[in-house]
């Protein structure tokens, strides 16, 4: 790629905008005047030089970065079967919402951008897309009220491997209704999946040249998680990760471990027990299924801190989730107390639990959260530390105080988890209500 533009503003985010840079150094840049914009398929990028040549320095920055990020999102994977254009427009509501508020380039003049709509779509292409009117179905990539660019069909701009064993499926010539690709036929057989026409005469915006099939978008999903990491660490190593990129690679790549599964390592871990038919578990008993439970010496004192800010304190789903799992695990583990207590910006109240059949969660409070008093609550109040201590929180709070615990330390935030690191404790473990 000889462009001019397109070299500068390269060098331009390999000096400042690392994560970016990484990623795009690894997708190849070919010109294709028949596409009206760019085009991105997760391993390549196709370009108009007459549209880059209309744009300035910085809205060459915004629109490169604005490809790595249907990189980042892995857009081109997870269209299924909604429109093509539409959805390519709830993307851009994303990206160009992310790259406003990062400051990255400029956005060219009819970019999409709405904040109260990325907002109520919660910053995801499907949640955009089930808000937006039925008439951007016929609003093309590149054209009025369409997309910037078009992302298309994982891997369908680029060439098969040959150790992929498909060859290349020739453009489709069929008609779409409404907009939808035709099938082209690949020589072994396999759908071409290359543009067909719509009814109304715009192209059908999702298809591309050669065929995607399943494994191969799995393989495509793959390659870019790896890549997604690889330009995070090297933009940590320089010291220009920005925060809120940051907190969005660690959503994308934080792995899926059921939060239950953590919670009850965390205490049985600590128990000196073994497992017994003597005393089977009671909540399966109803069932007529005999199971064993743990006996021996019981655990110590568990702390359980709830946060009562308004976000948890107004959330019956998720304190009836996390009190019944708690309570199911404490009955296993039969600690010798359970002290709960409930914090704001400060203590609003302590319960103590010695039968821990009678365990449930009453929060107290609806203020704002302070950490810090949770500490020296414990620190003033226990003249041994307890075995372990648990806080449910939404971790929207940076102020944990002066104290630090000589005791584990689990973080069960639900939310949106404004915090993405804590300055101690074991780990942070993402409460999801089914």
């Amino acid at each position: 790629m000889k462009n001019l533009k397109i070299q500068k503003a390269k060098s331009a985010l390999i000096l400042d905008q690392p994560f970016f840079a990484s990623i795009l150094l690894s997708m190849p840049i070919t010109v294709d005047e028949s596409i009206p914009t760019m085009a991105t398929d997760g391993q390549s990028i196709k370009i108009n030089e007459k549209f880059v040549e209309s744009l300035t320095h910085n809205e060459v920055l915004f629109v490169l970065a604005h490809e790595t990020l249907h990189c980042v999102f892995q857009h081109m994977c997870r269209r299924g079967t909604r429109n093509a254009n539409k959805f390519n427009i709830a993307a851009d509501y994303v990206i160009n919402q992310i790259l406003t508020d990062e400051k990255i380039g400029s956005m060219p003049n009819g970019g999409l951008l709405d904040k109260a709509l990325f907002d109520a779509g919660k910053g995801t292409a499907e949640g955009i897309y089930n808000l937006l009117p039925a008439d951007c179905e016929g609003k093309a990539p590149g054209t009025p009220g369409g997309s910037i660019d078009n992302c298309v069909d994982a891997g369908s701009l680029t060439p098969k491997k040959k150790n992929e064993g498909e060859g290349d499926g020739t453009p489709g010539g069929g008609q779409g209704q409404d907009g939808t690709p035709g099938n082209g036929q690949g020589q072994d057989g396999t759908p071409g999946n290359g543009q067909g026409q719509g009814q109304d005469g715009n192209t059908g915006g999702a298809g591309g040249q050669y065929g995607t099939d399943a494994s191969r978008i799995i393989q495509i999903e793959s390659d870019l998680k790896v890549k997604v990491i690889q330009a995070r660490n090297a933009a940590k190593m320089q010291n220009k990760l920005g925060k809120g990129i940051a907190k969005l690679v660690n959503d994308l790549t934080a792995p899926v471990i059921d939060w239950r599964e953590i919670l009850r390592r965390f205490i049985t871990v600590r128990a000196k027990n073994e497992f017994t038919f003597a005393r089977p578990k009671r909540r399966f008993m109803a069932d007529d299924l005999n199971l064993p439970s743990l006996q021996g010496e019981k655990l110590g004192e568990i702390i359980i801190a709830v946060d009562c800010s308004a976000s948890i304190y107004s959330n019956k789903k998720v304190i009836d989730l996390f009190n019944s799992e708690m309570k199911a695990i404490f009955q296993d583990t039969t600690p010798q107390s359970v002290k709960v207590i409930y914090f704001d910006d400060g203590i609003t109240g302590v319960e103590l639990f010695d039968d821990v059949n009678n365990f449930e969660i009453k929060p107290i409070g609806g203020a704002g959260t302070d950490f810090a008093p949770i500490f020296k609550s414990i620190d003033e109040s226990l003249d041994a530390p307890p075995v372990a201590c648990i806080v449910f929180t939404d971790l929207e709070c940076n102020s944990f105080g002066d104290i630090i615990p000589n005791y584990p330390v689990l973080w069960a935030a639900y939310g949106n988890c404004g915090v993405t690191s804590v300055p101690f404790g074991d780990d942070i473990v993402k409460i999801g209500v089914e």
